[in-house]
């Protein structure tokens, strides 16, 4: 499935002209998914994947009012599933301001909901595909150049 999300977001969701002229509704998409060579289970379980993104992101953000020596620890399954390298990049986006604690929490959320071991160059797609659902085109620049800059991220 989460080949389906980039292939989908890749050539539906960031091609502005395309968004522009008409959205392509699910039907539409789906068969061009399919004529791609994506199976059906695949393609129905991005299409609820990023429509449950969407309305996670688009929900009031609860208010995580804590003190500023709080930390976040991820439990067993969410380091199972998320490797070491990927939590660490999401803690550098939130210490640099790029994403807060909902978003953060939000982004494991949707990584979780993959049920698959996931490394840093998927949980960077996530992330870019949060930012730019709300969007947030500086911050999902940012995490682009961190996805496709070998030389790594940095803060301007």
């Amino acid at each position: 499935m989460f080949e389906v999300l980039v292939f989908m977001f890749k050539n539906y969701f960031t091609n502005q002209d395309m968004l522009d002229d008409a959205t392509l509704d699910d039907v539409a998409m789906e068969q061009e998914l399919s004529a791609a060579g994506f199976e059906l289970d695949d393609i129905l379980g991005a299409f609820g994947w990023f429509n449950e993104m969407k309305s996670m992101f688009s929900t009031p953000a609860f208010d995580y009012s804590h003190e500023k020596t709080a930390i976040r620890v991820f439990t067993p399954s969410e380091t199972k599933i998320i490797n070491t390298d990927s939590l660490g990049f999401l803690i550098f986006l939130q210490q640099a301001k790029v994403i807060n604690d909902v978003e953060r929490d939000l982004i494991v959320d949707r990584a979780m909901a993959l049920n698959t071991s996931l490394g840093i160059e998927e949980v960077r797609w996530i992330t870019m595909m949060a930012l730019w659902s709300q969007g947030r085109d500086k911050d999902y620049s940012f995490v682009e150049d961190a996805l496709f800059n070998p030389r790594g991220s940095t803060l301007q």
